[in-house]
């Protein structure tokens, strides 16, 4: 404070000031160099680590992403004489008994859905194959294709039958390494929300000064109060979405329509490329469904309607744009976290980017980076 408060000061600190950005007057030759390699040789362990112990940190990311989701519902409760024991109890039993029967009334028409896939492929090649005639000018590999399905026999159809228990043990295997993360992310969810405030205090306690116990507090609940609000939104926006492709795809003939009512919610966690997906699938399904082309169509032109008007409209409307997210980092986040813990981390990758620009946008020295997870343009400054 005293140099601010005297000018004169100021002249004097800036020779004083200058041999200590010379890293040869107090460091050795060659150590801001060193400094770069050592962090560089840090940010790889920091990503080996995260791919390292994938199975370990998805189920505990997945639990603070959960908590934070119903710390709204929580604190609501709380503030009607509802202990956040009773109340967090209540929470993670009611989503569990939903997952399980969702799981319980999509996995019949999944299994039916890998069971119908060779006729699927059968009938979606004869379309192909019908669209190939009538564009045979563009495709001039039809010849080969034609050839290539006449010399499909039923020992090839065979193996396809016998290479089945291999995808189903497969399968069998993720399912009980996936009931084993929800488990604990469930487990874990319940110990955070029944905590109360004890995070909070524990930070509290940790800084000194009641002015920073102060700030901290604030920046804490506003970076809770906007994660919580845009998970919980995104849930209920993407859950709705859900609600209306399968009800549509239902109306509309198509087989198993809640699983891809299901798909859509899910999938739709993924920007652009979940909704790219569910058009893909249902295109695919559909096609192979109706025996006109143009009705076949007509499924996955519906999904595209839908997640048009989710994405321009409906999530600005009730998100705002103040948590919009550059486009350019979102497919960065949802490459690595794909990366690195593979489906489930390509879910969680958009809510693990929101929750760092939220950060960010709280904390000066870390306001660039905020900026460019932003898809907003950054206010231009007085002197601009």
């Amino acid at each position: 404070m005293s140099v601010d408060s005297e000018p004169s000061a100021v002249p004097n600190a800036v020779p004083s000031a200058a041999p200590s950005a010379e890293p040869s007057a107090d460091m050795p030759p060659g150590t801001s160099r060193l400094q770069k390699y050592v962090g560089f040789i840090l940010f790889l362990m920091v990503i080996y680590s995260l791919y390292l112990g994938r199975e370990f940190l998805t189920p505990i990311v997945l639990a603070f992403l959960l908590s934070m989701t119903l710390t709204p519902v929580v604190r609501f409760l709380g503030k009607r004489a509802v202990p956040p024991a009773l109340s967090a109890t209540m929470l993670v039993l009611g989503t569990a008994a939903a997952i399980g029967v969702l799981v319980y009334v999509t996995s019949g028409p999944i299994s039916a859905l890998v069971a119908d896939a060779p006729a699927i492929g059968q009938r979606l090649q004869a379309k192909v194959e019908t669209i190939q005639i009538t564009v045979k000018k563009a495709l001039k590999a039809t010849e080969q294709i034609d050839s290539a399905t006449e010399a499909v026999s039923d020992a090839d159809v065979q193996k396809v039958v016998v290479a089945q228990p291999g995808i189903v043990s497969r399968a069998a295997g993720n399912a009980v390494s996936i009931g084993t993360t929800l488990a604990i992310t469930l487990m874990l969810s319940l110990f955070l929300l029944a905590s109360g405030t004890m995070f909070y205090e524990k930070i509290i306690q940790s800084v000194p000064r009641l002015s920073d116990k102060k700030k901290v507090l604030r920046v804490v609940y506003s970076v809770e109060r906007e994660i919580s609000r845009y998970l919980f939104t995104i849930t209920l926006i993407n859950g709705g979405l859900g609600v209306v492709v399968g009800l549509g795809l239902w109306l509309l003939g198509i087989p198993n329509a809640l699983v891809w009512g299901v798909a859509a919610a899910v999938f739709n966690f993924l920007p652009y490329i979940g909704a790219l997906l569910t058009i893909v699938l249902v295109a695919v399904i559909s096609l192979a469904t109706f025996d006109s082309i143009a009705f076949g169509l007509v499924a996955p032109a519906f999904v595209l309607t839908c997640n048009i008007l989710e994405g321009q409209f409906v999530t600005p409307l009730m998100l705002g744009r103040r948590l919009e997210l550059n486009t350019v980092a979102v497919f960065i986040s949802i490459s690595f976290w794909t990366w690195i813990w593979g489906f489930i981390g390509a879910l969680l990758a958009v809510p693990i980017l929101v929750v760092i620009k939220v950060i960010c946008d709280h904390f000066d020295p870390l306001q660039a980076l905020g900026n460019f997870l932003s898809a907003q343009q950054a206010a231009p400054k007085p002197d601009d």
